[in-house]
């Protein structure tokens, strides 16, 4: 896009004679007249000043003045033929012409050195200064010198080319040649040629070389592709064209103009202005090394006009690109999406902070170019109906808008959750230290949180943090990444509890929300929704939204990372599946190292009928884990489930002393198997005019072996626990030893063993 990169302005008016060729060194100007004349020109400013005599030339470090130029003093007979062009070397303070050959001058005398005879009829020479290299153009051949140093120069190198050179420029290594109306470029090391682009139906065409390395062509193109118009200057008759210092030198027949480059940072306001955001990125990148942080605030400023642009115009993704490069705080795009809730912590930036930052830059302005820097300033903000607004909200929203936000916000996300949780080890660290500290008598204390959900974020950091992990949340979910949303939430983030539960609530994002709650520590809720899952997936009926069957094991699950830090709510929620996992259950005490005593008691008092269930399983899967205690609690389970039993059977006159009910079964197995009870505690409890067989056993374990055996012959009836006790009797009379318990075994005997038999 065409924008103003030179300020024309006349420097030499009406000359008496026409112009050959000029050149200038520091503020002076060298013209060579078509009389063979040479005339210094020097600022209107300037005129009249007292200099020596050596002092024309001589460490001159002036440039030209946007100022008109007089004549000062001139030289008649400088040249015989017409001068073609000359030059300033400054580094060796000579002056190279070029008239019917290439003559070297001294300064400021400006006697003879040297003519290079081979140059004789040249029409175009270039001179580059770092290397010391001279290349001449005659007739259809490039010559290349190099100066030697002192007087001389040595020959290097010599090309055919197709046509007259009407210009060249050293570009680089190589040589930029004007041929016929076209720009070329000449190896200067195999002499190859290749095409630049055109110079014009009418124009010569003409090249300079530039400080920069870069090349001035006559078309005023830049030279990055695909080589666009940038300005055109509108000057007839140019006859040379030369770069001195910072300022082009123009030459037509009889007056000089000078092409005075725009300051860049109005090259930028102007490119901005009008839409070149590429090219006025591209200039910010030839701003002064001193002026970085001016050109860091002009970049910012661009990268941000040119992302709403883009947004605007649909291209959400590389607009999302130039946020991210002009490095505005994500709260300044996050408006972009007016549907994403973000929590009240987020601290929005000053709605003119980043859109018009280069009017605190007063350096880049233009100047005197008469350009300002009002053309940088805000678009103005649209008032839109409520129809335009909704539809503009649509539009916002759409998929190909967040899945740019969600690359802005991941690329964004590594740098401001480090120094989220950079901020967080520091606010630890000091209360650690601070609490050893503590002086004596204060009331101060801490508690340590169970999960993140109840601090309060205070820190700029942290709250940012909070604002991009819960926007990215809402995005993913939104994109239909679940997946990654979960990813999110299992890692370290700071998303923002209130708000991303009612969004994942809203949309029924089960896992999410489980996975949002456990890492907040919030198992209560994690674990009732849990219970509320499993009963929905277990109905006749399951919700639709249910988009997965959820299991009692995913509460055991669950659980098990709890035992250790909060077994109470590990007890209070595995009574919800202990019914319909036991096994799973009780390996989750057992693997969680929950204290076995604590578990009964919880049982005892809210879940009484899986008591003796869990006591069971317990035995079964440890006998040694369960205490004397424990196994007492267990009998009296037991008995107190057939004494019920025997109550009711008794009350309806049904009682027969030989049925056996499953827990009556249980208690006396229970009672011969295990001895952490106490059994004259048990037998008071026992009907006297029932159960003798569990009087019996009872009485075998307080040893009176007489009355057990006499219940087992005269109450009970006879099976093998008959001998059972007769054995333990035999045992015992063994180690006794005495007469009268063995006549009383074996009176027992001779009673009993007919029965026995029978």
């Amino acid at each position: 896009m065409v924008h103003s990169a030179y300020d024309s302005f006349q420097l030499v008016n009406n000359s008496p004679t026409k112009i050959d060729a000029i050149e200038s060194y520091g503020a002076t100007l060298l013209l060579s007249c078509s009389d063979g004349s040479l005339k210094i020109y020097v600022p209107e400013s300037s005129a009249g000043e007292t200099r020596s005599p050596t002092s024309d030339f001589h460490l001159q470090t002036l440039e030209l003045k946007k100022d008109p130029y007089v004549l000062e003093r001139t030289i008649n007979g400088f040249s015989k033929k017409p001068m073609l062009a000359m030059e300033v070397l400054k580094s060796r303070e000579l002056l190279l012409s070029l008239s019917e050959s290439i003559a070297f001058h001294r300064l400021p005398s400006l006697e003879t050195l040297a003519v290079i005879t081979k140059a004789k009829g040249a029409n175009a020479y270039s001179w580059d200064e770092r290397r010391g290299f001279l290349c001449f153009a005659r007739q259809k051949r490039v010559c290349i010198f190099r100066h030697d140093g002192g007087r001389g120069f040595v020959e290097v190198k010599e090309f055919g080319i197709p046509d007259t050179v009407k210009s060249m420029s050293w570009c680089g290594e190589n040589i930029c040649v004007g041929i016929r109306r076209e720009y070329m470029i000449l190896n200067a090391t195999n002499g190859a040629l290749s095409e630049v682009f055109p110079s014009g139906r009418i124009a010569p065409p003409l090249v300079a070389s530039l400080p920069s390395g870069e090349l001035l062509l006559g078309k005023i193109r830049s030279l990055r592709s695909p080589y666009p118009l940038i300005q055109t200057v509108v000057l007839r008759n140019v006859r040379r064209l030369l770069q001195s210092n910072h300022v082009i030198i123009v030459a037509v027949d009889n007056s000089v103009y000078g092409l005075f480059p725009v300051p860049l940072g109005a090259q930028i306001v102007q490119l901005t202005a009008s839409g070149d955001f590429e090219e006025a990125l591209a200039l910010c990148k030839l701003l002064p090394p001193e002026d970085s942080s001016l050109r860091a605030a002009k970049e910012q400023s661009i990268h941000i006009r040119y992302a709403h642009y883009l947004f605007e115009n649909g291209n959400y993704e590389e607009a999302m690109e130039h946020f991210l490069a002009s490095q505005v705080e994500i709260t300044y795009v996050l408006p972009f999406y007016p549907s994403i809730i973000l929590p009240k912590s987020s601290v929005m930036p000053e709605p003119e902070k980043y859109t018009d930052i280069t009017r605190e830059v007063p350096d880049l302005s233009r100047g005197s170019s008469g350009m300002s820097d009002d053309t940088e300033s805000s678009p103005p903000l649209l008032v839109l109906d409520s129809e335009e607004s909704a539809d503009l909200e649509s539009k916002k929203m759409s998929h190909n808008t967040l899945m740019a936000l969600i690359k802005f916000l991941q690329k964004r996300r590594y740098s401001i959750i480090e120094k989220a949780a950079a901020e967080g080890t520091e606010e630890a660290v000091s209360d650690a230290v601070g609490n050893n500290f503590v002086s004596y008598g204060t009331s101060r204390s801490k508690k340590a949180s169970k999960g993140r959900s109840n601090i309060p974020i205070s820190s700029v950091a942290r709250a940012m943090a909070a604002t991009l992990d819960t926007a990215l949340l809402q995005a993913l979910i939104l994109t239909g990444q679940s997946s990654a949303a979960l990813e999110l939430l299992k890692g370290l983030n700071y998303c923002n509890v209130k708000i991303c539960e009612e969004f994942l609530q809203k949309r029924n994002q089960y896992v999410c929300l489980l996975e949002l709650y456990k890492y907040n520590a919030m198992h209560r809720e994690a674990l009732k929704l849990l219970h509320k899952l499993v009963e929905d997936s277990n109905s006749d009926h399951p919700p639709p939204e249910l988009t997965q069957k959820f299991k009692p094991e995913m509460i055991i699950e669950y659980l098990k990372p709890l035992c250790g830090t909060d077994p109470i709510l590990v007890l209070e929620f595995s009574m919800l599946v202990l019914e319909s996992c036991p096994t799973q259950t009780i390996e989750l005490f057992l693997s969680g190292k929950i204290p076995a005593d604590l578990v009964n008691s919880y049982l005892k008092q809210n879940a009484p009928n899986m008591q003796a269930t869990y006591l069971e399983l317990m035995l079964a899967m440890n006998e040694n884990s369960i205490s004397g205690n424990l196994q007492n609690e267990m009998v009296q389970i037991y008995l107190s489930e057939v004494l019920d039993w025997y109550a009711d059977l008794n009350s309806q006159q049904k009682w027969d002393e030989k049925t056996y009910s499953p827990t009556r079964k249980k208690l006396l197995s229970a009672l011969d198997s295990i001895s952490g009870y106490n059994p004259e505690v048990l037998l008071k409890r026992l009907p006297p005019d029932a159960l003798y067989e569990e009087h019996a056993i009872l009485l075998g374990k307080m040893n009176q072996h007489e009355l057990a055996l006499s219940i087992y012959v005269h109450k009970v009836p006879v099976h093998a626990e008959v001998f059972l006790s007769c054995n333990a009797l035999c045992e015992e009379t063994c180690i006794d030893a005495t007469c009268m318990s063995i006549l009383r075994f074996l009176t027992f005997c001779v009673i009993s063993i007919p029965m026995c038999i029978s």
